[in-house]
């Protein structure tokens, strides 16, 4: 694939080349919150388990692999089905079963009535982050989380977007913010260009994504 200049000039035609299918992506994250229901919520935050440190891609199969399992399978079932489809079945299994212990004893895995309860969004994200008995979710990981159910206004800073922004030179350095503080920094300079080029800011996240895999996908 031929690697795209990332400049605002180029943003913006990309933008405007690939508005309908990002539109019809994000819509379709929206229909997860206005029509599933938990235990499609809980498969959502179960891939977004699976991305933290491996692609996009592994994740959709990985969720594929355990979902027989999903709601009462065992670590091991679990495990067992991840070999060979995930880098570490071994840790993600319990990530899965540590959080579904969790969440089944404090909500009875009523996701959607616990993530409405917040009326500030970055409470809402902060609490996935920061809640013990949830393993797994990163400040990236439960931004992706979120938006992937429908809820808007978090950046997904994975290295794809990072790397535009540094390329842009909205940021100094491309690591991933391994702080909240550095985490809302960035994601500030994500909206300062989604105000500049006049695009959307949760449409902003899958143009530059698109941009450096040559495709939308989740």
């Amino acid at each position: 694939m031929k690697k795209e200049p990332v400049t605002i000039e180029r943003i913006k035609l990309v933008h405007a080349e690939r508005r309908p299918e990002i539109r019809r992506r994000l819509a379709e994250f929206e229909d997860v919150w206005k029509s599933e229901g938990d235990d499609r919520i809980w498969e959502e935050m179960v891939f977004c388990f699976f991305t933290g440190g491996c692609s996009a891609r592994m994740g959709l199969r990985s969720v594929d692999a355990v979902r027989p399992f999903l709601l009462n399978g065992t670590q091991e079932e679990l495990a067992v089905a991840l070999t060979g489809v995930h880098r570490y079945p071994n840790a993600r299994s319990r990530y899965i079963v540590f959080s579904r212990e969790f969440l089944q004893g404090e909500y009875g895995m009523k996701l959607k009535m616990r993530l409405s309860s917040f009326a500030d969004p970055l409470e809402r994200r902060d609490w996935l982050v920061r809640e013990k008995g949830i393993k797994g979710l990163g400040y990236k990981e439960a931004s992706h989380f979120l938006r992937n159910i429908g809820l808007k206004g978090y950046a997904i800073l994975d290295k794809h977007v990072l790397n535009c922004l540094f390329e842009l030179k909205l940021i100094d350095d491309p690591k991933p913010p391994n702080t909240r503080t550095k985490y809302l920094r960035f994601e500030s300079k994500l909206k300062e260009l989604s105000n500049l080029t006049n695009i959307d800011f949760d449409e902003m996240d899958l143009v530059l994504w698109s941009m450096k895999t040559g495709e939308i996908l989740k």
